[in-house]
């Protein structure tokens, strides 16, 4: 049973004493049958919570600091209208009650907890993200990782591993991006996909008639779910393992990154979907960051003298982040030269750094 949660903020000019404020709400918590239990808060302002029978719970605080604070909680069937009053009763009481001495008020959208389809998840940089997410359309669970692909109203299927926004069928912004922008010229070349089991990478570029895409994927489940449901953006690509020009194989692609290099074969372009830069700082001591170095190296030992290397990074925000992966370039046992872009991903909700990088 999901729980709806509203908060009402008033910031003011001055503060005040509780004494002032409280006795004029008490009326209209009695009038909804709420019982009051004041809190002892060791001298900061004042604190109180109300129940209701019906399972309603509002929280009052009054800080110290010239801030008013209403949090009301209830079970999501609750009657909507009534809690609307109840919050437009409480702010219309205290604008009265406080006469011009709110500095600013804010009512925010309903929080919902616990429901049956997670309408939330963060960027990269920890900001909360509310999508309109209706409903779970393929959940599965590998040895690998969590698999979901989640609908959405604006950004069409959702794919969603281990709880991070990977690709939405809006996306195709992120498909340009890491392929060259459409700049490149496919046609007769070897390409190497690690990653890209949503099938995005893949349809884009056997449009352009290359020799031969290797993609490497290590979950068939994804896959499978992206066939099914991710259409918009993998076409029928990802109905056979083997096309005329391309082949999937179901891997890990560092055991076949080292068989590539031990035989000396290489590729045009070596596109890495694998995952972003990791949001910790601390290098030498995340195992993310071993595995990353340790693609990044491999992937540029198998690229071609002239070839191109392209991957995506991570929120433009982290900039920490990036600049310690722009590091990592420069320790390769290939030297190598890169430039990034910056791109809005329509479903990440945040910009987004992809790199492209060559052998010196």
């Amino acid at each position: 049973m999901a729980v709806r949660h509203y908060t009402l903020d008033f910031n003011l000019s001055t503060a005040v004493e509780c004494a002032s404020v409280v006795p004029g709400l008490l009326s209209i918590f009695h009038e909804q049958e709420l019982a009051e239990t004041i809190h002892d808060t060791n001298g900061h302002g004042y604190l109180a919570t109300f129940v209701g029978k019906n399972g309603r719970l509002v929280i009052l605080r009054v800080h110290s600091h010239g801030l008013v604070t209403i949090d009301l909680q209830c079970y999501e069937e609750d009657n909507a209208a009534q809690l609307d009053n109840l919050l437009n009763s409480l702010e219309k009481k205290l604008k009265v009650i406080l006469n011009g001495n709110i500095a600013r008020t804010k009512k925010l959208p309903p929080l919902v907890r616990g429901a049956e389809v997670d309408r939330y998840w963060p960027t990269a940089d920890g900001r909360l993200v509310e999508y309109d997410i209706d409903k779970v359309v393929y959940e599965e669970d590998s040895p690998y990782q969590n698999i979901k692909i989640l609908h959405s109203k604006q950004y069409g299927n959702i794919l969603v591993l281990d709880g991070d926004v990977n690709l939405a069928e809006s996306d195709y912004a992120y498909t340009q991006a890491i392929t060259g922008n459409g700049k490149e010229n496919y046609a007769g070349k070897e390409v190497l996909i690690l990653g890209g089991g949503d099938g995005g990478i893949l349809a884009e570029l056997v449009k352009h008639k290359p020799k031969m895409i290797t993609m490497v994927e290590i979950s068939f489940m994804v896959i499978d779910g992206c066939k099914t449901h991710m259409r918009k953006t993998c076409g029928n690509i990802l109905d056979t393992l083997r096309g005329d020009c391309y082949q999937i194989f179901i891997e890990d692609c560092v055991p076949l990154l080292k068989k590539y290099v031990r035989e000396g074969r290489t590729f045009d372009y070596v596109i890495n979907d694998l995952t972003a830069i990791p949001i910790s700082t601390s290098p030498e001591e995340d195992s993310t960051w071993e595995f990353l170095r340790l693609i990044l190296d491999l992937s540029i030992r198998v690229l071609h003298p002239k070839g191109k290397y392209f991957t995506q990074g991570n929120s433009a925000n982290l900039t920490e982040a990036l600049s310690l992966y722009e590091e990592q370039l420069g320790k390769l046992s290939c030297p190598v030269d890169f430039h990034k872009q910056v791109v809005c991903v329509p479903s990440y909700l945040e910009q987004w750094v992809f790199y492209t990088a060559w052998k010196k």
